[in-house]
């Protein structure tokens, strides 16, 4: 009989990804049991019901738990963390599932000399729906997750924390904080912004009905994230300014670039971006 790489899985945030975690870990048969740690009792009672935590979570868990997963929302994690500090055992492993970094890695430092037990991750995979119901035991199977240790992180911390993403079936690289953060602003948090920001201009036209009536699979593929919670892409986008509105300023020139082809008639500049994009966008796969 495999041992299980967790003992002790405790997760605080029990909907998609935390959910989806514990379904992957005990199908892999990587995990002897699982308590939940939530700010609704509903949620913490259906994700006990579809078998994603084994009971609910109490402060004496933390103690003796092999892994303490993170996955509520980024502007939850300073409680969170500041609940636990004092009661995290000296052999608990922490990690979390946040969209950004560098404010995890800063967060980090409330666990005092405890920060070593702290390997952040970000995994690459979610979806539109939310809650312990969208969990499943497959999300991460194939995916991307992104490791970005500490300093004082032991190498083998960050070994364990590995293999156990990747006993969800994930793929693991590393980057540091600061790199992530301006790598997914580019290519997954101004997208969304761009997604809702687009879908609230024409919530705001008073012939909204009459546009959104018309529009085709284009308008669904475009704004399909702007499904996703607000409050979720809230704390992400303020946690991640910085590198964000770098981004919408790049993003901004851009636009001119094509304003000023179309103001000026000229086709043969906007074939020329329409090219560029189409060969780059047909030749990638997400991985």
């Amino acid at each position: 009989m495999i041992e299980p790489l967790v003992k002790k899985l405790v997760i605080f945030g029990t909907g998609l990804i935390g959910g989806s975690f514990a379904l992957a870990l005990k199908k892999a048969g990587m995990v002897r049991e699982a308590v939940g740690f939530g700010r609704s009792a509903n949620t913490l009672a259906e994700a006990k019901k579809l078998g994603i935590i084994d009971r609910t979570g109490s402060e004496a868990d933390l103690k003796d738990a092999d892994l303490v997963l993170l996955s509520a929302p980024v502007g939850q994690l300073q409680e969170i963390l500041k609940r636990i500090a004092p009661l995290l055992g000296k052999n608990t492993l922490v990690t979390d599932a946040g969209s950004t970094k560098g404010d995890v890695a800063q967060l980090a430092r409330l666990l005092g000399e405890k920060s070593a037990q702290f390997v952040p991750a970000h995994p690459i995979a979610g979806g539109e729906k939310s809650g312990p119901s969208a969990a499943t035991a497959d999300l991460f199977e194939g995916r991307k997750v992104v490791l970005t240790p500490l300093p004082e992180n032991p190498a083998a911390s960050v070994e364990k924390v590995r293999r156990i993403w990747e006993a969800c079936g994930a793929a693991v690289s590393e980057m540091s904080p600061e790199e992530h953060d301006e790598v997914f602003a580019a290519v997954s948090h101004l997208p969304h912004l761009l997604s809702f920001a687009l879908v609230h201009d024409l919530a705001e036209r008073k012939n909204r009905d009459l546009l959104l009536s018309h529009a085709a699979s284009g308008f669904r593929d475009f704004t399909r994230i702007a499904a996703s919670s607000p409050e979720m892409w809230r704390d992400i986008c303020l946690s991640n300014r910085d590198a964000l509105i770098h981004e919408i300023d790049r993003y901004a020139k851009e636009l001119g670039t094509v304003r000023q082809a179309l103001a000026e008639g000229d086709a043969a500049r906007l074939e020329e971006i329409f090219s560029k994009a189409r060969s780059i966008r047909s030749g990638w796969e997400p991985g």
